[in-house]
């Protein structure tokens, strides 16, 4: 009884760390309609990296992401495509900080900028793309390779246009979006991100905007074509389960100064209190009862019945 007693009374004088603890944060009003689909940072307790201090919007799901990708249990599956993507870079209209990432948003009335095979039963236009990165070089990443962590992880967004009518519904339904997942890891400088990393003190407070035309976000994909692929969701909220995820197996190469320029940015708006954009990915999720498929052999090989 004595230590149940203990117990209780250190719950109470530590409760302000513990990570499980749900608290309501008020939702700003947002000014623009955010492609992200989140438009307010969630705030981390930096003494418990690399969890969330609050998740006040999380679904009884089992198809939640990001997810630690074991290699040694991933299937490769002979029957995916190779992926096909066709960007046009006349699409790109801006970037915007929008108070958790930045995003690079296109023109998606028309199939210009589109990806098509791989997983992908249809053609998927690019809506946007984001990164999610961390304070320090030793974590960022939002999915992790066999436990390992990046220090950025860039996201391109895409929606299903021949099943839904907007970006926004498609948000919300099975096989409705379909996110490029690619690693970046410390190396040599990348001189294609350097056009956006050199427009990011324009966009340092939240809300801010600025255009940025004709980039096309091909140049940071990796050369490899190999990719896993598996059913995940959202991670920011709503959360929803409509995402295939596309990881690329090979990271591409930044350099420091170019993360650095990543954590310039602020969650705040200007004439608030300045918070520096770090740590602005979800932790890791369980796999459940899901398989994650490789577009490359290895050991293990799908098995297939016709």
């Amino acid at each position: 009884m004595m230590a149940m007693n203990s117990l209780r009374l250190l719950s109470q004088a530590f409760a302000h760390t513990m990570p499980w603890r749900r608290i309501q944060i008020p939702r700003p009003m947002s000014r623009r309609p955010c492609s992200l689909y989140t438009c307010t940072y969630k705030t981390r307790n930096p003494a418990l990296h690399p969890l969330w201090e609050s998740v006040d919007l999380v679904p009884r799901g089992d198809r939640q992401s990001p997810i630690n990708i074991r290699w040694r249990d991933s299937v490769y599956d002979p029957c995916l495509k190779p992926l096909t993507i066709s960007y046009d870079p006349t699409t790109c209209l801006h970037i915007w900080n929008n108070g958790y990432s930045f995003l690079v948003e296109f023109e998606d009335s028309t199939d210009k900028s589109v990806i098509r095979g791989g997983p992908l039963e249809h053609n998927y236009r690019l809506k946007q793309f984001h990164f999610h990165w961390g304070a320090i070089n030793t974590w960022g990443s939002e999915h992790t390779v066999d436990s390992k962590c990046y220090p950025a992880e860039l996201h391109l967004v895409h929606w299903n246009a021949v099943k839904f009518e907007s970006f926004e519904d498609a948000t919300l339904m099975e096989n409705g979006l379909a996110v490029i997942g690619v690693f970046l890891k410390l190396g040599k400088h990348h001189k294609e991100l350097q056009k956006l990393v050199d427009v990011l003190p324009s966009v340092k407070h939240k809300n801010t905007v600025v255009e940025f035309g004709s980039f096309d976000p091909s140049c940071l994909m990796p050369t490899c074509p190999d990719y896993w692929t598996y059913s995940g969701s959202l991670t920011t909220p709503p959360l929803s389960e409509s995402v295939t995820w596309i990881i690329k197996k090979q990271a591409i190469e930044v350099d420091d100064d170019q993360l650095e320029q990543f954590r310039t940015l602020l969650f705040t708006s200007e004439g608030e209190k300045e918070k520096r954009m770090v740590d602005n990915f979800r932790p890791l999720q369980p796999l459940m009862n899901r398989t994650v498929r490789s577009s490359f052999p290895h050991d293990y090989v799908l098995n297939i019945q016709v």
